[in-house]
């Protein structure tokens, strides 16, 4: 499954990835908000994904919004087994998933565009993670650090 949610700031980004993800067959389901709120806080959105994502990070994914995107991936990285990044093209959303194995993809409305989001979020669902075993040592040692 695929969550995604926002802040106001990533509001309409939100709305538009989500109409573009039911259109392409992706199943998404929308964590919130529901309608624009002017004074609304990103930890409470970014947690509702971030919960969901932990229950069962190796299959679910997740995508949050804010204007600068950093907000909602410092949150997201709390929750065990959540691998947030915060992506602002391609070439990282790439790098992201294959080198990091990241299934929580963090975007910053205020730096990038309607086309811009379509294509990171695309890159970034359609790369699997590697397995290189340089990069499951990593996973393994950002795991064992969650155990502590």
């Amino acid at each position: 499954m695929l969550y995604i949610a926002s802040d106001h700031g990533g509001f309409k980004l939100k709305e538009h990835l989500k109409a573009w993800l039911l259109v392409s067959g992706g199943r998404v389901a929308d964590l919130g908000p529901a309608s624009f709120l002017p004074e609304d806080d990103y930890p409470d959105y970014a947690k509702k994904v971030a919960v969901k994502v932990s229950k069962n990070p190796d299959k679910d994914f997740g995508i949050l919004i804010c204007r600068s995107g950093q907000g909602v991936c410092i949150v997201a990285n709390k929750f065990k087994g959540v691998r947030a990044g915060v992506i602002w093209n391609t070439k990282e959303a790439k790098c992201s998933r294959n080198d990091d194995h990241t299934n929580v993809l963090c975007l910053p409305s205020d730096y990038i565009n309607f086309s811009q989001a379509r294509s990171i979020v695309k890159a970034w669902l359609d790369t699997p993670w590697s397995r290189d075993p340089r990069h499951v040592r990593r996973i393994k040692k950002i795991s064992a650090l969650e155990k502590k």
